[in-house]
């Protein structure tokens, strides 16, 4: 299970030191505050509007105790969410039932961006999470608008080896 997962972690970024650990309700704000710094996620409603507050709050719960996830957060030292992801292990049947780990909603402070933590959160994930997780494969998907994510990531080792199709309900 993907709670098995040893937390909270010290990452180390660019000679400075952070701790990844799981996500708590009192995080909500700074997660908020953290997909409305994203300006694809903002045209996507993620605005940090207090009347959200409620919807996000209940998201955040289903995500914490859901086993199969885990949303976490990378902190400075007084405990200031800079970073999120969410992580999400995927039994399946491919693959001679491989186990994959989905990894989505990746946000670093964009006052942190290009200052280590994105590249240290993603080898923490393939080199320490997966290998923990028991996942054969680590998978993301990244909007097609978010070139230099594909960068970032392709730099990593990813490869985008599939095209992803989404279908709006409601």
């Amino acid at each position: 299970m993907i709670r098995s997962l040893n937390l909270p972690v010290s990452l180390s970024a660019k000679a400075q030191e952070f701790i990844l650990r799981r996500a708590t309700e009192h995080d909500l704000g700074a997660l908020m505050l953290l997909l409305a710094d994203d300006p694809i996620s903002a045209t996507r409603g993620d605005k940090a509007n207090e009347a959200d507050a409620a919807s996000y709050l209940s998201a955040l719960t289903a995500i914490i105790t859901d086993p199969s996830n885990e949303l976490l957060v990378v902190v400075s030292e007084t405990d200031e969410p800079l970073a999120t992801m969410q992580l999400t292990r995927i039994p399946g049947m491919a693959r001679r039932g491989s186990t994959r780990l989905l990894i989505e909603a990746v946000r670093v402070r964009s006052d942190h961006r290009s200052s280590g933590i994105g590249s240290t959160m993603m080898r923490w994930v393939t080199g320490t999470a997966a290998p923990a997780v028991e996942a054969s494969l680590v998978q993301l998907t990244s909007d097609e608008a978010r070139q230099d994510a594909h960068r970032f990531y392709e730099q990593l080792g990813f490869v985008a080896s599939h095209r992803g199709f989404k279908y709006k309900v409601g």
